[in-house]
Order: structure tokens, then sequence, then C-alpha cells
């Protein structure tokens, strides 16, 4: 019980700490007016490192928090969060921790898809059609921003990640 709660408070620690980043620090750094999606490598980090379960719920409270603070309807942003976590939890048994190309190279993807499914929800069903303009000045510059973010807050959550694995072994 102790080492369920320990996860939970280190995971909402880490959401909450990838939110700020997010919203207040990147963006003072914006590039091509663009910022990192933090949020997204916390949750594909989370369904790679511990399942398709933790990846979900991370996944949930991620989105959760954007439509709280940026969404236009509530739980848009939380269903694909957790669809992604759902997804990188399928890819749990190939994550190893010695290995970072495979889970920075999810997370290029993942943004990828992100910045498809963003244009295809927000921006196709309101008949705005330029889909090569969308890729050229947000979707490209993202993905590129936040892989460069993730250089550092994956290994950061992998060191956080290792630490939890290791007070639940100690706990147990």
């Amino acid at each position: 019980m102790k080492q369920i709660f320990a996860r939970i408070l280190t995971y909402f620690f880490i959401l909450v700490a990838a939110f700020t980043i997010q919203t207040s620090v990147f963006y003072f750094f914006p590039l091509a007016d663009i910022t990192p999606n933090i949020l997204l490598i916390v949750v594909v980090a989370a369904g790679l490192m511990r399942g398709r379960k933790a990846g979900i719920i991370v996944g949930f409270f991620a989105g959760l928090l954007m439509d709280i603070f940026f969404g236009e309807y509530l739980g848009a942003y939380a269903f694909i969060y957790m669809i992604f976590g759902f997804v990188n939890g399928f890819f749990n048994h190939m994550f190893y921790a010695e290995e970072p190309v495979f889970p920075i190279m999810m997370i290029g993807v993942n943004d990828l898809v992100y910045g498809v499914i963003i244009y295809l929800i927000f921006y196709f069903m309101r008949n705005k059609w330029n889909f090569l303009f969308y890729v050229r000045r947000i979707i490209l510059p993202e993905a590129v921003y936040t892989l460069i973010a993730a250089l550092v807050f994956y290994f950061l959550i992998l060191w956080i990640d290792n630490k939890l694995r290791a007070y639940e072994k100690r706990s147990v």
C-alpha cells in the first residue's frame, strides 16, 4: 500500500512539475512560437516504463490538466493523452532503461501523431483546410522542440522511476 501511495504521489508531482514547466518556463523560450509538449513526454515515459494501466492513468490526469486550463471541451485532451498512454503501454515489454533510442523515437512519433490528431479535432472540423501550413508551422517545429526537450526530461523521469523502483523493492 505504501508503494502505491509513493508511486501516485511521485507521478502527481511529476505531472504538476511538467505542466508548470510546459506552460510557464517554456512560454518564455518559444521556438518559432512553439513550446515543447512536456506532458506528452511524461505520458509516453509512464506508458513505456510502467505499462498500459499507468499510461492510461497518467495520460488521463495530464490531459485533464490541459483541459482545465486550456481546453475548449472538458475531456478532449484527457482522452487523447489517455490513448497515448494506453498505446505506449503496449510497448512496455520492448522498454530497456539502458537503451534510450527507442523511447526518444517513440516520443517523436507520438508528438507527430499528436499534432495530426489536434489538427483533425480542433482545426479540420472547423473547415480550416490548410494542413501543409499546419505541418510546417506547428507540427514539425513542435516535434523537433519536444525531441530536444526529451533528451533532458526523459532521462530525468527515468532517474526518478529508477529511484521509485528501488524504494518499492526495499519496502517489500
